[in-house]
């Protein structure tokens, strides 16, 4: 077995505590009604609180509400016609499969995070957590802002060197409440 030194430098290091530019999540729309209850049907989440006006106004929140996890799915959602990157990764290399990696320099963007400059290309999820303050509401406009948490380096009992990095993602409403924070964490060989 050959010594592997861990893949986390400097310059890797300096990146913790960095913050993307705060943007709003869904610039096309905040949160309404029709996507919500796509995404609700889609979660196969039946909950009244999240379309049924009559119910929702009698809970302690007094009126229709959205899933915390609706806040990342914003973010995440397209427009139609713009590009779909897995049909991109997949036209890229046919015989992809799946976890590949990332491409170089990675994306770039408003709201988006400095590529760790690393040259671990596969990319694993190493799970997810979300801290819930408030829900979301029909009408708020939502908005994020991404930062590296933390970034570990790790090195295998078989020499294969990897990184973890966190990403704690905030996302607020028009009015600056916090409404959760998401923390998302990724194995990079």
């Amino acid at each position: 077995m050959s010594e592997t030194r861990s893949p986390l430098t400097d310059e890797i290091k300096a990146l913790v505590g960095t913050s993307a530019e705060r943007i709003e999540a869904s610039p096309s729309w905040g949160i309404e009604r029709e996507g919500l209850r796509l995404f609700t049907n889609a979660i196969m989440d039946p909950d009244p609180r999240y379309w049924d006006d009559a119910f929702a106004k009698k809970t302690r929140f007094g009126g229709i509400i959205a899933p915390p996890i609706y806040c990342s799915y914003l973010s995440r959602k397209t427009p139609a016609g713009a590009e779909d990157p897995i049909t991109r990764a997949f036209l890229e290399n046919p015989q992809s499969d799946g976890i590949g990696g990332v491409r170089e320099g990675g994306e770039s963007g408003p709201g988006t995070l400095p590529p760790v400059p690393t040259n671990l290309k596969r990319i694993l999820n190493a799970g997810n957590e979300i801290e819930l303050y408030q829900y979301p509401r029909l009408g708020d406009r939502i908005y994020s802002q991404a930062r590296y948490k933390d970034i570990k380096g790790h090195v295998s009992k078989d020499g294969t060197p990897m990184l973890v990095i966190t990403v704690e993602t905030t996302y607020t409403n028009q009015d600056d409440d916090v409404l959760c924070i998401l923390r998302q964490s990724s194995i990079r060989r």
